[in-house]
């Protein structure tokens, strides 16, 4: 199961008056439950267990997925992070141009992309002047705080 799609459903359990959750898939089976308000403090448990149906569910707080795929190799230069939880734009509307392109020369201060939060759409400025080399997120993406999004060089 994709980590955030389980950090999405890990969050809404604890948000939400849902005390246990299941859910299989394909990939297997993930099981969220919420301790009782009795005990303080006390953290949320998570499950996996193997797709089998009747395949018991063993107790276990790693969510790791088996195979990990490689570590993607990290953006030299200079990489603009978004600020806060969002879904990425590109651009100010759909069919319209990109703020920047890879190649384009930018300013600090100059607009490069827009992230939605909470039905606000925020634009993102570039904190450094230079030459975008690289975007990192596809646009109607969601992004989570600090994700870098643009390397700047």
């Amino acid at each position: 199961m994709d980590l955030r799609k389980l950090k999405t459903l890990i969050d809404l359990v604890s948000e939400s008056n849902v005390s246990e959750l299941e859910i299989t898939e394909a990939e297997g089976k993930v099981r969220i439950v919420k301790s009782s308000p009795v005990a303080a403090a006390a953290p949320i448990t998570y499950s996996m267990a193997p797709a089998p149906a009747a395949a018991p569910v063993v107790p276990a707080v790693d969510v790791t997925p088996v195979a990990t795929p490689a570590a993607p190799a990290a953006p030299t230069g200079h990489t603009v992070k978004s600020p806060m939880v969002g879904t990425f734009y590109r651009a100010s509307s759909p069919g319209a141009k990109p703020f920047v392109e890879i190649g384009d020369s930018i300013k600090e201060g100059e607009t490069i992309c827009i992230v939605e939060a909470m039905k606000i759409l925020n634009e993102i400025e570039a904190d450094k002047s230079g030459t975008v080399t690289q975007i990192l997120v596809e646009n109607g993406q969601a992004v989570e705080y600090g994700q870098p999004l643009y390397v700047i060089e």
